[in-house]
């Protein structure tokens, strides 16, 4: 645990983890740009998380693209930023960085912040998901980890799931269907700002992405936060009752 913690212990590191902590693919250059250091001096810290299996590097045409190895990569980040003392917000612009991550942003691919919690309360109240402990809110369990992914959930597709996550825009039969992949379609996050469950898993990479599609969300440049539309707040309204302050 100690020789993985020191990964992420040095800060451009920290910084590059964080910058593919949505799931994307980066080059080098980009990660550069993002840690603050010289590109070879990106390239050493590349090569130590390659050789931890906390990042992957796809090769296309010239260049390498780089991505996080999995969730529970970026479920540590999370976990650390929970845990780390709050950074001084020293500028206007700061504090509108630090509130749209409070709202909407992505954990590894799927949605996190008040938005992630409240579409997982709102798949909840219609019956997409139950909740198989009793309890039909996404509030904290006991013994839940204060910020990770959980090992276990209390959640499981409902009566109303085909019906309401179409209207979403999520093929569930094909997420259904799929084979060859170890990642569970359902899985649950603590969110580490709202103490509260967001989806996880296939399922909730599948609504992330079909709320891109549609053009409900809007991802932020060099940054997890996303933007929720016009459009996403009518089709929350719509699809789900959903009405965000």
């Amino acid at each position: 645990m100690a020789a993985v913690a020191a990964l992420y212990a040095e800060p451009a590191r920290a910084k590059v983890l964080l910058a593919l902590s949505d799931g994307r693919s980066l080059p080098a250059s980009r990660l550069a740009t993002e840690a603050g250091v010289s590109p070879q001096a990106t390239s050493g810290h590349l090569r130590r998380l390659l050789e931890a299996g906390l990042v992957r590097v796809e090769p296309s045409g010239r260049h390498r693209y780089y991505r996080v190895s999995g969730p529970d990569v970026t479920a540590v980040l999370e976990a650390l930023a929970r845990i780390a003392p709050a950074r001084p917000v020293r500028s206007p612009r700061e504090g509108n960085r630090a509130s749209a991550l409070r709202t909407a942003r992505t954990c590894y691919d799927h949605l996190a912040g008040r938005l992630g919690v409240a579409v997982t309360q709102s798949l909840l109240d219609h019956r997409a998901l139950v909740a198989v402990d009793g309890r039909p809110d996404t509030a904290r369990r006991p013994g839940d980890p204060l910020s990770a992914q959980r090992a276990e959930h209390p959640y499981e597709l409902g009566p109303h799931a085909q019906q309401v996550l179409g209207s979403l825009g999520v093929d569930l039969q094909s997420l259904l269907d799929a084979r060859g992949t170890r990642r569970p379609l359902l899985r649950t996050c603590i969110d580490w700002t709202e103490q509260r469950h967001h989806l996880a898993g296939r399922l909730g990479a599948a609504v992330a992405t079909a709320m891109v599609d549609r053009g409900w969300l809007v991802r932020r440049p060099r940054d997890r936060a996303v933007r929720l539309t016009d459009s996403g707040v009518q089709g929350l309204r719509t699809h789900l009752g959903l009405t965000l302050p």
